[in-house]
């Protein structure tokens, strides 16, 4: 396959990816208005922080896999890509260790104004005593939004400062996920109310999605404490900014950042923010997952991803319909013959009965095999008549969803 790495990836990632054949164009230079003009005749496109617009998707004439070295895919138009057949498929969980120490390091860097000390040291400046007020994190609470890998982490780190750590018990979470909360030092409360009343820390590990863009606006700080510490890093777009910088400028709020909204579309640019600006913020540059431990595995799960592609098999896409309409499954036990399956599918054409799922497996000795066939509307007697009849069907059974 033809593999454009729109991104940086070690040597090793590439050697990998040549070793099974596919012809690596590495392009690490390419943002959102330059991707678009090489992005053709390319089968698969890997990228980090490049974004990948409706634009860039048009002009994609090979592509059919779009692979993020990382978790979060608010960069890619999944939605143009799934209009188009394109799989979006992230590597979830291979950096969630990586933006738990770096959540930590802002808060300690908060706390401790590291950033300001620093800033005074290199210019020369010695001021012990503005700096020796800290408020200190054992028995502060942190509350924790988003009990994914990434906030599974955090907490466990913090619970080892002794801070106190909460999150929203919701109805439907696994015995499972309960328990690896649990273990991680969380108490769960009934409401964001109350972990937002409550919390002196208010630490964000949510996806990027149209649920949660603006999710934290002037309603959500002003139940806040006045005083109190906001984490994200997470998406930038989860945060209304401006609802933010009033909120630290009025009630004495702090703010510990890796994510912005707007941020550049490539790894260096320049950067106008008047967030970022802020006296009362610690930031840096969406750097969470750029450790070289976090790289290494997202490196090797890149590699999966678009070897599962190879195989037929894509994991973790983002962009497919989680519940396809079903109506009925047909299973076709027939002979493992070729065009067996062509004749059904033209068979179901007649009354416009719509795939939305399809498996078939051989059986040993390649004779025989079952193909899973799922529908959008039941099929008549008639044409599961017709299918029957084929020579080379066995059985078809239809079952209902």
């Amino acid at each position: 396959m033809k593999v454009l790495l729109a991104d940086a990836l070690p040597d090793a990632a590439v050697e990998r990816l040549e070793a099974a054949g596919d012809e690596v164009t590495r392009m690490p230079d390419l943002d959102a208005d330059t991707l678009p003009e090489h992005i053709a005749g390319f089968e698969v496109l890997i990228v980090r922080s490049t974004k990948v617009t409706a634009a860039a998707l048009d002009q994609a004439d090979s592509l059919g896999l779009i692979v993020r070295a990382g978790a979060g895919t608010n960069t890619i138009d999944c939605d143009r890509a799934a209009e188009l057949g394109v799989f979006v498929c992230n590597v979830p969980g291979k950096n969630a260790l990586a933006v738990a120490e770096l959540t930590m390091g802002l808060l300690i860097a908060i706390d401790r104004h590291i950033a300001a000390g620093t800033a005074d040291l290199r210019a020369g400046t010695w001021n012990k005593k503005a700096y020796s007020k800290a408020e200190g994190l054992f028995g502060r609470r942190m509350g924790i939004i988003g009990v994914g890998d990434i906030g599974i982490a955090t907490a466990a780190r913090a619970s080892a400062f002794g801070i106190d750590v909460v999150a929203v018990a919701k109805p439907g979470r696994s015995d499972l996920a309960i328990a690896r909360a649990e273990a991680a030092g969380i108490t769960f409360v009934d409401t964001l109310d109350e972990l937002l009343a409550t919390s002196d820390i208010v630490s964000l590990h949510v996806p990027g999605s149209t649920d949660t863009k603006g999710m934290v606006d002037t309603e959500f700080l002003a139940k806040m404490k006045d005083g109190a510490v906001l984490l994200n890093t997470s998406r930038g777009d989860v945060v209304d900014e401006a609802a933010l910088i009033d909120a630290m400028d009025n009630r004495g709020m702090r703010a510990g950042l890796d994510v912005y909204t707007n941020e550049p579309g490539s790894g260096t640019a320049e950067f106008d923010s008047t967030l970022a600006k802020h006296p009362s913020v610690v930031g840096t540059h969406h750097v969470g997952a750029s450790t070289n431990q976090a790289q290494a595995a997202v490196t090797d799960g890149t590699i999966d991803t678009v070897q599962a592609y190879r195989a037929g098999e894509p994991v973790n896409c983002v962009n497919l319909d989680p519940v396809p309409v079903r109506a009925a499954t047909l299973t076709v036990r027939h002979h493992d013959r070729v065009g067996v399956l062509a004749s059904v599918l033209q068979i179901l054409r007649k009354e416009e009965l719509n795939v939305s799922n399809m498996q078939n497996r051989v059986f040993a000795g390649s004779k025989a095999a079952v193909a899973s066939i799922d529908v959008g509307h039941l099929p008549s007697a008639e044409i599961v008549d017709e299918v029957q009849a084929l020579e080379d069907v066995i059985y078809i059974s239809v079952t209902p969803a």
